[in-house]
């Protein structure tokens, strides 16, 4: 955390220049743009779930296939 404490007979916009580049040089900015987009990885079980779901619609499409109720061009 960056703290800046205004100094004697020290203007508004001079203290905001000095805060600023006090957060600059500590790299808080650069930390918080980097993980922005950060997406964790799923859990084992999540990626397990997802995998039985796929494998389930893929039968179920074939079953679907088979009985003639669905063509195979209608992906």
């Amino acid at each position: 955390m960056v703290y800046v404490k205004r100094k004697e007979r020290e203007t508004t916009a001079s203290m905001l220049r000095r805060f600023t580049r006090r957060v600059q040089q500590s790299g808080v900015l650069l930390r918080a743009r980097k993980g922005r987009f950060f997406v964790p990885k799923p859990s084992r079980r999540a990626v397990r779930e997802r995998a039985l779901r796929r494998i389930q619609v893929q039968k179920e499409r074939t079953k679907l296939v088979k009985l003639g109720k669905l063509h195979e061009l209608d992906r």
